[in-house]
């Protein structure tokens, strides 16, 4: 199904795919395109269902970036307020998201595959900050992403001077997980995805919060804040179901659901 123009929406078995779908435009983010990205995101959070999210792009491109062709009336600020909303609801979504690219990731598209939690890219894809060539500073996360994934040298490097990467670099400066065969990425994805659907998705969410926000804390915050995730992980049936799966020597089966304790009814 299509959520709106630019944007298509596809479930399969509890993941879903948001594809940028402007190929014309190697995918750049107009106005309409970034509140489609917004509502999206708000709906994947709030749609218990859906257990891992890809981003994608359509036509051999992931995401030119920012559509700068379309000039809108909009003060700056509104449309700044548009992309800290979508990086936002990325960043604190409580699934796993990936990024699938296959060939130009430049500007606010490689920082939106950035903000997801995995990265697969195909050899033949190309990653550029390419803000300070349109007289433009970093936006979309990417002044806060690449510091913490490539340390601040790197990070200036990129950004300042605008270089072109391709798939191997970005991947051994951390900004990508996996290189994949063109051939072998839609199966590479699908396969990646079906095995975070099948984990607990509490304690994957409890886990992906910890480790994001973790590197801002003290270890005496990290570890209370561990010490909280523990309990809530505690208060599933997933936990049990791990215990019970290990024991009986089969696979878990990870739902989510609260334990609430049964209530002995006496006469």
């Amino acid at each position: 199904m299509t959520a709106a123009a630019g944007l298509d929406v596809e479930d399969r078995d509890g993941v879903r795919t948001l594809t940028l779908n402007r190929p014309h435009r190697r995918n750049a983010i107009n106005p309409e395109l970034w509140v489609a990205l917004r509502d999206s995101l708000q709906e994947v959070r709030d749609t218990p269902t859906v257990r891992a999210v890809i981003v994608t792009g359509a036509g051999g491109a992931f995401c030119s970036g920012a559509d700068l062709a379309e000039i809108s009336d909009a003060h700056p600020t509104a449309k700044m307020r548009l992309l800290t909303d979508v990086a936002l609801l990325l960043h604190e979504l409580p699934v796993p998201t990936i990024a699938k690219v296959n060939g130009v990731a430049v500007g606010a598209g490689w920082n939106l595959a950035l903000g997801c939690d995995f990265v697969v890219a195909t050899p033949g894809s190309t990653f550029s900050q390419i803000f300070s060539r349109r007289g433009l500073s970093l936006d979309l996360g990417g002044s806060w992403l690449l510091p913490k994934l490539v340390g601040l040298q790197q990070a200036k490097r990129l950004a300042l001077l605008a270089e072109t990467v391709d798939a191997e670099q970005a991947r051994n400066l951390n900004l990508v997980t996996w290189v994949v065969p063109e051939a072998e990425i839609d199966g590479y994805v699908d396969d990646l995805a079906d095995r975070l659907v099948a984990g607990p998705p509490v304690a994957l969410a409890q886990t992906k919060a910890l480790l994001n926000e973790g590197a801002d804390r003290t270890l005496r915050d990290a570890l209370a804040n561990e010490a909280r995730a523990q309990a809530v992980n505690f208060g599933t049936a997933d936990a049990p179901e791990a215990y019970a799966a290990f024991a009986e020597k089969r696979h878990p089966r990870f739902t989510g659901r609260w334990a609430v304790p049964r209530v002995e009814k006496h006469a």
